[in-house]
C-alpha cells in the first residue's frame, strides 16, 4: 500500500495552493478590479508588430484574459516564428511556456531547450546566484511538456542551487520555487524518494528566503518582486516561517498601481497573474476560450498622457572613468526631439549626430537594456553596467519608457555594482 500512500501524496501536492479555497482569502476586491483591467489595457496596447515579443506578456495575458484578441494572435504568431538560435536559455524557456498557454505546439523548441539543460554547466559554489534564474525558467517549463525526462536535469540543477554560496535576488528565488514545486507535484509514482527529499529540501530553503523579505507593508522584496514571489507562495508545498498575509500583500499591490507604479509592460506582465489568482504553473491548463471581448476604459490615472507636438531639448552625457586612461571619456551633447519621446529616442538622436554616441541595446525580460555605449559594454565578471541617472537621481525605468522632460540633463555613467 506504500505505493497508494504516495500516490495519494503527489495528488496532495498537486493541488495544494492552486484550488480555489486556497485562493478564496486572496483576491482583489469587485470595486479596484478596474485598477487591474487598467494595467492589462497598458500592458496588452504595448503589443504592436514593431515591439520586441516578449512572451512574459502573452503568458499573462493569457492567464489573466486577454481583452484585444488581435493583439493576443499577434504576439502568438510572432513568438511562432522567433528563431530559438538568437534567444536565451530563459528566453526560450518563456516562449514555450507562452506557446503553451496560447494552446500552440511549441515544437522543436521543447527538444532544443532540452538538449540546453542536458549540457548545462553547473555554476561553482561562488557564482552568482542570478546565472540561475534561465535555468529555472527551463526546469519550469520542461516539467510543464515533460516530467518524467526532466527529473534527472532536475536533480541536477537542485543540488546547484544548494551549492551556490552567493545571495540570492528574490525574482530567482521565486522561479526556483515554481519550478522544483513543478517537479515535486508530478514526480511519477515508484521514483525514488529521493527526489521528492531533495527537491523538497531545496524549496524549503528557498521560500525560507522568501519569507524573510516580506516587508511589514505586506510587498515581499521591493513592488516589481513582490509578483514573482506570490506565485511562488502561493504554489509552495513548503510555507515559510514567517506567516504570509496574501490579502495584505494584494492590497498593497493595488495601492502602488492606483499610484501608477506599474506603467512599465513587463512589470504589469509580472504582477498580473498573481492578481488573478493564478500562476505559471496554470500554463498548461488553459482553455484558449476568449474570455473578454471589450476592452474596458482606462482609469483617468492610468490614461496615457497625449503627446505635444513641441520640441523639447535635452542634455544627454556618456560618463566613463572606470577603464583605463585611454579609455577615459566624458562626453555630452543636446538633442531635440518630440516631446513625449522616450530615452531611448533621444540616445538614438544623438548617436545619428555624433558617432562616439553609438550603443547597442539587449533585449532582457524587462524590455530593452543598453549593453554598450562607445564600444564599452557591460560586462558581468567586473560587475559593471550603464546606470542612467536624471541628474544625480538614478532613473528606475529602462530607456525605452522613461520620458524625459525640456532642458532635463540624463547621464549614462558606466559603473559597478
Amino acid at each position: 500500500m506504500a505505493w497508494f500512500t504516495l500516490y495519494l501524496l503527489n495528488l496532495l501536492w498537486a493541488t495544494a495552493g492552486t484550488s480555489t479555497e486556497s485562493r478564496s482569502s486572496c483576491s482583489v476586491p469587485l470595486a479596484q478590479q478596474p485598477l487591474v483591467s487598467g494595467i492589462q489595457v497598458l500592458m496588452e496596447n504595448s503589443v504592436t508588430s514593431s515591439a520586441y515579443p516578449n512572451p512574459s506578456i502573452l503568458i499573462a495575458m493569457n492567464l489573466a484574459g486577454a481583452y484585444n484578441s488581435e493583439a493576443q494572435k499577434l504576439l502568438t504568431y510572432q513568438l511562432m516564428a522567433t528563431d530559438t538560435g538568437n534567444l536565451t536559455m530563459g528566453e526560450l524557456a518563456l516562449t514555450i511556456m507562452a506557446l503553451t498557454s496560447s494552446c500552440r505546439d511549441p515544437g522543436t523548441k521543447v527538444s532544443i531547450l532540452q538538449k540546453q539543460m542536458e549540457n548545462w554547466v553547473a555554476s561553482s559554489p561562488s557564482a552568482e546566484a542570478l546565472s540561475l534564474y534561465g535555468p529555472s525558467l527551463a526546469i519550469l517549463a520542461l516539467c510543464q511538456k515533460n516530467s518524467e525526462a526532466t527529473l534527472p536535469i532536475a536533480a541536477r540543477f537542485a543540488k546547484t542551487v544548494l551549492a551556490i554560496s552567493s545571495p540570492f535576488d528574490i525574482d530567482t528565488e521565486a522561479v526556483v520555487t515554481l519550478a522544483l514545486t513543478c517537479m515535486y507535484n508530478k514526480i511519477p509514482v515508484g521514483s525514488e524518494e529521493s527526489y521528492r527529499t531533495l527537491f523538497g529540501q531545496v524549496i524549503k530553503e528557498v521560500v525560507e528566503n522568501i519569507g524573510a523579505k516580506i516587508e511589514d507593508s505586506g510587498l515581499i522584496g521591493n513592488i516589481y518582486s513582490t509578483g514573482l514571489a506570490m506565485q511562488a507562495l502561493s504554489v509552495t508545498p513548503k510555507q515559510p516561517n514567517q506567516k504570509w498575509d496574501c490579502q495584505k500583500t494584494m492590497d498593497a499591490i493595488l495601492d502602488e498601481i492606483k499610484q501608477g507604479k506599474f506603467r512599465n509592460p513587463m512589470s504589469i506582465a509580472q504582477i498580473l497573474p498573481s492578481l488573478n489568482g493564478k500562476t505559471y504553473l496554470d500554463v498548461p491548463h488553459m482553455s484558449c476560450s476568449p474570455d473578454h471581448e471589450v476592452q474596458p476604459t482606462l482609469p483617468s490615472y492610468l490614461s496615457p498622457v497625449p503627446t505635444l507636438a513641441s520640441n523639447i531639448t535635452v542634455t544627454y552625457t556618456i560618463n566613463n572613468q572606470l577603464r583605463g586612461v585611454e579609455l577615459f571619456f566624458n562626453e555630452t551633447i543636446h538633442v531635440s526631439v518630440k516631446n513625449g519621446s522616450v530615452l531611448l529616442v533621444v540616445m538614438e538622436e544623438a548617436q545619428r549626430k555624433n558617432p562616439v554616441f553609438k550603443f547597442e541595446t539587449t533585449m532582457t525580460s524587462w524590455g530593452l537594456m543598453i549593453s554598450s555605449i562607445n564600444n564599452i559594454a557591460e560586462n558581468a565578471n567586473h560587475r559593471t553596467y550603464w546606470q542612467f541617472l536624471s541628474g544625480k537621481t538614478p532613473l528606475t525605468v529602462g530607456v525605452a519608457d522613461y520620458v524625459p522632460f525640456n532642458h532635463e540633463h540624463i547621464t549614462a555613467n558606466f559603473t559597478q555594482y
